[in-house]
C-alpha cells in the first residue's frame, strides 16, 4: 500500500512550487508523482506532418518525487503525515498522524 495514491489531494513541500496545492493525476513505479498544473516545463517540439503534430512550445508537466508532497489534511488545510493500521474487521487503512483521521473510509 502506497502512501500517495491517484486523486490524492497533495501539497508541495519544497521546490519551485512550493507550498501549491494540487491533485496527483498519476503515480509512477519508482516512486514519483504526476500533479496537476504542478512541475509545468517548456517543451519544444519539432514539427512532423506525416504524424499530425504541430511544433512549437508545449506545457508539459513533470513528475516530481513522493518525498517533497505531503497529503494535504483537509482538517487542518496543512501537509501531514500518513501512517497505516489495521481496523478491527481486518482492513488495512491510512490515516493522518496528526488527529487519527482514517483517509481511506
Amino acid at each position: 500500500m502506497r502512501r500517495i495514491k491517484k486523486g490524492d489531494e497533495v501539497i508541495v513541500i519544497t521546490g519551485k512550487d512550493k507550498g501549491r496545492t494540487g491533485t496527483v493525476s498519476n503515480v509512477l513505479d519508482d516512486g514519483r508523482v504526476l500533479v496537476d498544473n504542478i512541475n509545468v516545463v517548456k517543451k519544444h517540439t519539432k514539427a512532423n506532418p506525416n504524424a499530425g503534430v504541430a511544433g512549437g512550445i508545449l506545457d508539459k508537466e513533470m513528475p516530481i518525487d513522493g518525498s517533497n508532497v505531503m497529503l494535504l489534511n483537509p482538517a487542518t488545510n496543512k501537509g501531514d503525515k500518513v501512517g497505516f493500521k489495521v481496523l478491527e474487521d481486518g482492513r488495512k487503512v491510512r490515516y493522518f498522524k496528526s488527529n487519527d483521521e482514517v483517509i481511506d473510509a
